[in-house]
């Protein structure tokens, strides 16, 4: 029985599964050992984070940030949260509503989407860049020059969350211990050895580094110190947050950004926090402790997958499960839709792209720990006056997520993310995992009109062609494969699928309820076009002037529609012939990270293990995955999140189905039943 990986998985195990699964008692304190990073010298590409979903830290191989320039233009050392944001000052003269949008035909009448720069390109850029997300401080030893340090090792203990370093400074050995609060943004730091510790705090920046270390005239950072304790008040412009320095004698302020901590004796022991306002009173040791006990239960809870065979990818795909863990859990679990690269470092801004949202974070839910999604699942509800106004004023009912946001969840211009659909459903896809983890009417309460809101813009958008007499999606749209011209793009094979599904879970919403089902919903459903077919394969969308001569690059869409979601307008031999034709002749240097998931799940649903295990490992510079656990892109994405979010995915999708080479040996516990439609 094949099955998809929102509401469309199967409530228990697959046949297959049974017969492949181990069911003896996984040792995970070991699992994730084996698994713990380490380095033994600089690595720009690899640096090392602690964090809690909400607030992240990026250390090098010190344990602190003490030499930013070494990875500014490789992977930045930052310190971000999903509260620290900046906007500049607006100098164009004009007000964000003063955009003037591009006009798209949608049968008979004119929809505008915010997709030109033509004439206002100062207004256009200043709302993608702004606001961006901020560097909030850097905390580093009082050293000058990298040659002056010898690396002896750095290990990230994943089971407690502690980051230990050690290097020689000037012969003088130095060991530190790094970790985060698992509620409070804040680290803790432990030092044997006796180097100052400088804290510094730049300007706002949409760059890569999200830093302006070069107009200190533009922030001010008023500091009060007390015996071992610094208060710092920060403003930038408009935007304003605290930082605190305590547990630390020996605490000066240098200059206008910077606060020195001098060791007393052999040996410094501090923590360093963030907030919006106000200042925190905590000691060292009671970071490590609650570090530690989060951690450990992190890891004895949700599930968990033991892979062994001659075939050495399945050591390495298990290390990329332990580590994909760890990275989104601190990374993409907090109170907003995480940007492409979490809290390391920004990419377009600082932004999040709510297309990427359910391959972020749906696998919390799948992996048995759904209290990691509904964190940022509620920022829809936040969001959704503005999303129904932005319906609204399209013509539409309901409401229309935006693409490429921040906070205020006001859609960022582009050329093609306004006219991208297929984050419409999302919402309903996790809210339904939330339910199926927890279901209460307290749930249904809590997201019903986000998911009643999502399906009546679903149900709108979809046009009744009467001559054809069925519903098409589009024109204008830009499909999940984004190369392709809005108004000559209708009926993309992915975003069918999902309307189907999206509209049958909103149905079950309803019923669940206790209200009647929605005839316009069904209607919609029942007359749905078919998934576009070409020479016996499936296209991105119906209007393709080509099956993948021209067009195979980008995404390989047309797969999701079987594996993501659960194929019921799918023919599976129909698939299988996309499935192979897709290996054969795409660009894979030209896709994504999570593009290699996709694939993998398809392969699953198809019952192509081989296939399956090669789609993750397909040779491609987007499916690189670095020492630390990151998935990386190119040079300014040097970290991808929707590819360790993916990899979960497809992990649990491919253990669900019984889908791992036969030669393997597969133990997993802790997966939860999932619905089945």
């Amino acid at each position: 029985m094949t099955a998809g990986l929102t509401a469309g998985l199967t409530a228990g195990l697959t046949p297959g599964l049974a017969a492949q699964a181990d069911t003896s008692k996984i040792d995970r304190r070991a699992l994730v050992a084996r698994h713990n990073p380490k380095l033994a010298a600089f690595d720009p590409r690899s640096p090392l984070s602690v964090g809690n979903g909400e607030f992240a830290f990026t250390a090098d191989p010190t344990g602190l940030q003490t030499f930013p320039h070494l990875y500014d233009n490789q992977m930045p050392l930052c310190t971000q949260s999903q509260w620290g944001w900046h906007t500049a000052p607006n100098t164009t003269g004009k007000a964000p509503d003063d955009l003037r949008l591009a006009e798209f035909d949608t049968f008979g009448r004119k929809v505008g989407y915010p997709t030109i720069s033509t004439g206002q390109a100062e207004l256009f850029n200043w709302l993608r860049e702004n606001p961006h997300r901020l560097h909030l401080g850097r905390i580093g030893f009082d050293i000058e020059k990298p040659e002056d340090v010898r690396i002896v090792g750095q290990t990230l203990d994943l089971w407690t969350g502690t980051l230990h370093s050690e290097f020689e400074y000037r012969g003088r050995a130095i060991a530190v211990e790094t970790c985060c609060h698992p509620a409070l943004d804040l680290i803790a730091v432990r030092v044997r050895g006796r180097v100052p510790v400088v804290v510094e705090f730049p300007y706002g920046s949409g760059a890569m580094n999200a830093a302006d270390w070069t107009h200190p005239d533009r922030h001010t950072t008023r500091v009060k110190i007390t015996a071992n304790r610094a208060e710092i008040d920060r403003r930038l412009d408009n935007d304003t947050y605290t930082a605190t320095i305590g547990g630390a004698v020996g605490i000066a302020r240098q200059g206008p950004h910077r606060v020195v901590l001098t060791p007393q004796r052999d040996g410094l022991a501090f923590y360093a926090s963030f907030q919006k306002s106000g200042h925190a009173n905590i000691t060292p040791d009671a970071v490590f402790t609650a570090a530690r006990t989060h951690w450990q239960n992190f890891w004895n809870t949700g599930a968990t997958i033991e892979l062994a065979a001659a075939d050495p990818r399945a050591r390495e795909l298990e290390r990329r499960i332990v580590l994909s863990q760890y990275l989104t859990a601190i990374q993409c679990a907090g109170t907003l839709p995480p940007q492409e690269t979490g809290l390391t470092c920004n990419s377009w801004y600082g932004k999040f792209h709510l297309e990427m949202h359910y391959w972020h974070a749906a696998h919390f839910a799948v992996w048995g720990r759904p209290a990691l999604l509904e964190r940022s699942l509620e920022w829809y509800n936040q969001i959704l006056p503005s999303a129904r106004q932005k319906a609204k004023s399209q013509g539409y009912a309901g409401a229309r997520w935006p693409k490429m946001t921040a906070p205020d969840g006001r859609d960022s211009p582009s050329p093609i993310g306004p006219l991208l659909i297929w984050q419409q459903p999302h919402p309903i896809a996790m809210a339904e995992l939330i339910y199926t983890a927890k279901p209460t009417r307290e749930i249904l309460s809590r997201y019903r009109d986000m998911v009643y809101a999502s399906a009546e813009f679903m149900a709108d958008y979809a046009h009744y062609d009467v001559k054809s007499a069925r519903y098409v999606l589009g024109p204008p749209v830009i499909p999940a494969q984004e190369n392709h011209p809005p108004r000559l793009t209708w009926n993309p094979t992915f975003e069918l699928e999902y309307w189907e599904q999206g509209l049958a879970i909103a149905q079950c919403w309803r019923e669940r309820s206790g209200l009647p089902r929605n005839p316009k919903w069904d209607d919609v459903r029942t007359k749905l076009s078919l998934l576009p077919v070409k020479d016996g394969v499936y296209l991105a969308h119906e209007n393709c002037p080509q099956t993948f001569t021209e067009r195979n690059r980008d995404h390989p869409s047309m797969l999701g529609a079987l594996g993501v979601l659960p194929g019921k307008k799918v023919d599976r031999e129909t698939m299988r012939r996309t499935l192979k034709k897709v290996f054969a002749e795409w660009q894979w240097a030209d896709t994504w990270g999570w593009d290699f998931p996709m694939v993998a799940m398809t392969a699953a649903s198809l019952q192509e293990p081989s296939l399956a295990i090669d789609a993750l490992f397909i040779d491609s510079p987007k499916n690189t995955w670095l020492p630390n656990g990151h998935n990386s892109q190119r040079a300014n994405l040097p970290l991808y999140l929707p590819g360790n979010g993916g990899l979960l995915l497809a992990v649990a999708h491919l253990f669900r189905e019984g889908a791992f080479p036969k030669n393997w040996s597969v133990r997993g516990e802790g997966f939860p039943a999932l619905p089945v439609y």
